[in-house]
């Protein structure tokens, strides 16, 4: 009876060879569901990373343009500072072309649209006093002098001239400011114009410019 007993269960407890495949493929395809399953969840964890980068440079980038926006910034201002305002007579010699600043004659040059050049020691005064000057070259097409004209033409405290040796076709500069530009109709030069006269870098805030000078502008 034991001897019957044992050789039933040695019988019962073997797995045919059928069982042990399919038993296998069941395992085999778990590992598989399994190894699909953790690439689509890291598929998903770097596409949200992705998206979540991209949505902070996008929030930084607002931040970045409404804060220039607010303060008015000028892609291509390069600033001057230690800029002397001693009154003096005679030539100077001014380390930028045109100057922004610096020892200048004790008379300014009355503000309004030139057609000959001006001197420098009589215009930086009225960078002092905060006129905006606005020079271009001499060769400049006529319909780009009158765009020019027309930019500055009412204000008080704009200068127009041509300005030979120019480094670029028009250049507008305030005390200690100056923007260097390729064309008369670059936006900035409004933009320059409106932040700068009479702005917060005028040494003498309120000093005339159209009037009690020399020099006889074509327009005003």
């Amino acid at each position: 009876m034991k001897s019957a007993a044992r050789g039933t269960r040695q019988h019962t407890s073997k797995t045919k060879p059928s069982e042990r495949r399919a038993a296998k493929r069941v395992t085999r395809q778990e590992q598989q569901q399994k190894q699909r399953r953790t690439v689509r969840r890291s598929f998903w964890q770097q596409w949200g990373w992705g998206v979540a980068a991209l949505v902070v440079v996008l929030i930084v980038g607002v931040i970045v343009w409404a804060v220039r926006s607010q303060t008015g910034d000028i892609a291509g201002i390069v600033t001057y500072s230690n800029l002397s305002r001693d009154h003096v007579t005679g030539k100077v010699t001014y380390p930028q072309n045109p100057p922004v600043g610096g020892p200048h004659n004790a008379v300014w040059q009355n503000c309004g649209i030139y057609s000959i050049p001006v001197a420098n020691e009589n215009a930086v005064h009225d960078l002092e006093h905060g006129a905006v000057w606005i020079t271009y070259q001499p060769q400049l097409s006529a319909q780009d002098i009158a765009q020019l004209q027309t930019l500055v033409r009412g204000h008080d405290h704009a200068l127009l001239s041509p300005y030979p040796g120019l480094p670029t076709p028009v250049v507008a500069s305030a005390w200690g400011i100056q923007l260097r530009v390729t064309s008369a109709s670059d936006p900035r030069l409004a933009q320059f114009l409106k932040k700068y006269e009479q702005g917060p870098q005028t040494p003498e805030p309120g000093a005339p410019c159209s009037s009690g000078g020399t020099g006889s502008p074509d327009q005003q």
